[in-house]
């Protein structure tokens, strides 16, 4: 005998688990057809569907329209918290979020789609009205976003570019315009470059704009002194790559004055292999970065470095999400916003010295 009517006369699916001998989230995962069922074996599925439709299971409308009951719950999905890059971020939505009923659902993916899949999963399951997801440069798109859409979810994407969601992105362009430009005020003429990962949008559209300065500017770039950043695993790796790279550069015959790293962690590697050669930062060589992390300030010398206006992301896709649920009537066709970056000027650039 099965748990079913004993209080409702209703079959549910923990009465389905209990009597297949699966989790209860299993069962929904596939009663449900959700994505993660293409995961599950056959005979499972088969084995769940034959016992739910022998107990007579019904499924409930209203459990399954993510719209129609409240949870109050914003998902936050970040691909690794340990990425300086979500700190302020997280501030701004938290900020955001923290006048409301809402409350935000933080969970680490850890950069693994599949565990981005797994966990989406068990948001959706808490009903959640709304989803943040915090990328980094290993993010992918993942299938079951557009499914998301198609149920008229409120989405934000912050740090990465999508075709089909609502993005917030620092003008990587202009990022990098701007920090070619600054060393070159300082007078520097033969700079060194540290590109991203080659398959990384965005180290493209930083160089260029580095490249589109140089250019206007008459600036020659010295394909010896240009170097990228390897494919990766690891985003925290910038360091140890950017000591490597320098090194490298500091073996070869092409004097340079001056350093442009992909972001900040890669720049505090520029300046760890500087000094470790007797190089000082930024007497004999300048060094900008990208990002803007809570690091930068406080390093010494403190690094200059392109700003992302990151907690505006964070509390512009908050704004954007909550204004998606409490209109949910009428879907806002989703929209990429650059927000403009700037230079913060710290200790690690100067005048290039007279020889």
């Amino acid at each position: 005998m099965t748990r079913k009517s004993i209080k409702s006369g209703r079959t549910t699916l923990a009465d389905v688990a209990h009597e297949c001998g699966y989790s209860t989230s299993t069962v929904s995962i596939v009663l449900n057809e959700k994505p993660l069922a293409r995961y599950l074996a056959e005979q499972t599925k088969v084995l769940i569907r034959d016992t739910a439709k022998r107990l007579g299971y019904r499924p409930d409308a209203a459990a399954r329209s993510l719209r129609s009951r409240r949870s109050l719950t914003v998902g936050i999905m970040v691909f690794d918290i340990s990425d300086p890059f979500c700190t302020l971020i997280l501030k701004g939505i938290q900020k955001t979020l923290q006048p409301t009923n809402y409350l935000p659902l933080i969970m680490d993916a850890h950069n693994e789609p599949k565990q981005f899949e797994r966990y989406l999963q068990m948001m959706l399951e808490r009903r959640l009205e709304g989803l943040i997801i915090i990328a980094n440069w290993l993010f992918v798109d993942i299938n079951m976003l557009a499914e998301l859409e198609r149920e008229q979810m409120p989405l934000a994407l912050i740090g990465r570019e999508s075709g089909s969601m609502t993005s917030f992105v620092v003008d990587n362009e202009a990022g990098g315009h701007a920090a070619l430009k600054h060393l070159y005020e300082l007078g520097h003429r033969d700079i060194a470059i540290i590109r991203g990962p080659v398959q990384l949008g965005d180290s493209s559209k930083r160089w260029a704009g580095m490249d589109r300065f140089a250019k206007t500017a008459g600036l020659t770039l010295h394909p010896r002194l240009i170097v990228d950043l390897p494919e990766t695993s690891d985003p925290n790796s910038g360091f140890i790559e950017g000591y490597a790279l320098t090194k490298r550069l500091l073996d070869g015959r092409k004097r340079f004055t001056a350093v442009a790293a992909f972001d900040d962690l890669t720049a505090f590697g520029v300046i760890r292999a500087l000094h470790d050669e007797g190089l000082r930062v930024p007497e004999d060589c300048s060094v900008i970065g990208f990002d803007d992390i809570p690091y930068a300030a406080l390093s010494s010398p403190s690094l200059t470095t392109v700003h992302q206006p990151m907690e505006e992301m964070g509390r512009r896709a908050a704004e954007r999400v909550l204004s998606g649920i409490d209109d949910a009537a009428h879907a806002t066709p989703s929209k990429q916003y650059l927000l403009p970056p700037a230079v913060a000027i710290r200790e690690s650039t100067g005048r290039l010295p007279r020889r």
